[in-house]
């Protein structure tokens, strides 16, 4: 990770976080009317005289770091290969994240994955980029670059460092780009694991309606709650969605005003960390965040939007992802290839919940479903969450290439 050389930076980040205007919030408000000041004035103290940026710096730089130009644009991407004897089978697994988190997101699980599995015996070798435009990515300065395009960048990304055939994880954004990836350059995928599964087909919508009559036909009785009833669901969704309607349409409006205060990125991102690791945060007037992080885990993360100035360049994804342009290439219509087999993890506080019936419409080939009993949409930073969440990657590779191996002895 390239580090912050001059003083100037932090000394200038400290004195906007000391001379901050917080406003006091409602009484007994807790999170409802958005970020509560009084738990933001917690955070900044942290911030300002716990978080120790030095040091941090030494943990962020932990794994090595790399650049290369793609497709016009310098990418940054870590990579860590396993120091394991050759006689070890390794796997190359290209994990993607999304918009408010970052590569921060999964250092707590990659020892664990570059770790031979005591039971299965394999490993990974980890390659996790920086999507366009977020943290050391190069941003582009020309419309169109969506899902599919940065899919290509990072397929191009593994052919150069000499991956031809790989495994994919991907979360929020990350999951859009892997099934992107997949769907369109199936030649190249081992696998694909992910959170946040979706299926944007008309015939999934139409289940989806369906089950709201009957829902037994769409989703088992135990996970009913997570889908039904569509009222709820949706006043939901559009309660915790404000900031996606607003990047949809006015991203650099909204990020003016983040990438000039440390302090609104703190609010605008920490509010996403809190109710979308469990919706129940928003009635806590600590928003619930030492529950489910640290503090320097959620700080780790503003530090690399605000050191690299990236928030706004970030934002942009949802523009680009619902542009006419974008919509006419009906990538979502088009199911993955039923020979690549795929994995779902679902955390009950996820922001969206479809069943494996409603999956199979994009996922032909799921050879392995989890419904996890907690966490959230950003569970590989969740304190406690890094084994299970690691376990269920190397589970699911694992029938993976026994598939891979069932398919060679057919041949």
């Amino acid at each position: 990770m390239e580090q912050v050389k001059h003083a100037s930076i932090i000394d200038d980040l400290n004195y906007r976080l000391k001379n901050a205007i917080i406003p006091e919030p409602i009484e007994n408000s807790k999170q409802h009317y958005g970020f509560n000041g009084n738990t933001l004035r917690n955070v900044i103290d942290y911030w300002l005289n716990e978080y120790d940026w030095k040091r941090r710096e030494i943990y962020l730089n932990q794994f090595p770091h790399f650049k290369t130009k793609i497709q016009g644009l310098d990418i940054h991407f870590i990579r860590v290969k396993p120091n394991v004897p050759e006689t070890i089978p390794t796997y190359p697994l290209l994990i993607c994240h999304g918009w408010g988190g970052s590569v921060r997101e999964f250092f707590e699980i990659i020892p664990i994955l570059t770790t031979p599995h005591k039971e299965y015996g394999f490993v990974f070798e980890i390659i996790l980029p920086s999507l366009p435009g977020f943290i050391f990515s190069e941003a582009t300065t020309k419309p169109g670059l969506a899902s599919p395009q940065i899919a290509l960048i990072f397929r191009n990304l593994m052919r150069r460092i000499g991956h031809e055939k790989f495994y994919l994880h991907g979360g929020d954004w990350g999951s859009i780009v892997v099934k992107d990836l997949a769907t369109l350059y199936p030649e190249n995928v081992l696998g694909l694991h992910c959170t946040l599964a979706m299926s944007v087909a008309k015939i999934s919508w139409i289940k989806y309606l369906i089950g709201g009559i009957f829902p037994r036909l769409i989703v088992p009785k135990e996970f009913e709650h997570h889908m039904y009833p569509i009222r709820e669901k949706v006043r939901n969704f559009l309660m915790e969605t404000g900031y996606l309607h607003i990047q949809a349409t006015k991203p650099d409006t909204v990020g003016v005003a983040i990438a000039n205060s440390p302090v609104g990125l703190a609010a605008y991102l920490l509010e996403k960390f809190s109710t979308l690791a469990d919706s129940e945060f928003k009635h806590k007037e600590d928003a619930g965040l030492l529950e489910r992080y640290t503090y320097d885990k959620l700080i780790d993360n503003l530090m690399l939007y605000w050191v690299t100035r990236s928030i706004t360049s970030a934002s942009r994804i949802y523009y680009e992802g619902i542009t006419k342009r974008q919509s006419n290439l009906k990538l979502g219509e088009i199911p993955i290839d039923s020979k690549i087999p795929c994995a779902i993890a679902r955390f009950p506080n996820e922001v969206f919940y479809q069943s494996d019936y409603i999956l199979k419409d994009k996922f032909p080939n799921i050879v392995q479903s989890t419904d996890f009993k907690e966490g959230g949409h950003f569970a590989a930073l969740e304190n406690g969450l890094s084994e299970v969440f690691a376990e269920d990657i190397f589970s699911a590779v694992n029938k993976m290439r026994n598939l891979h191996d069932e398919i060679k002895d057919d041949k």
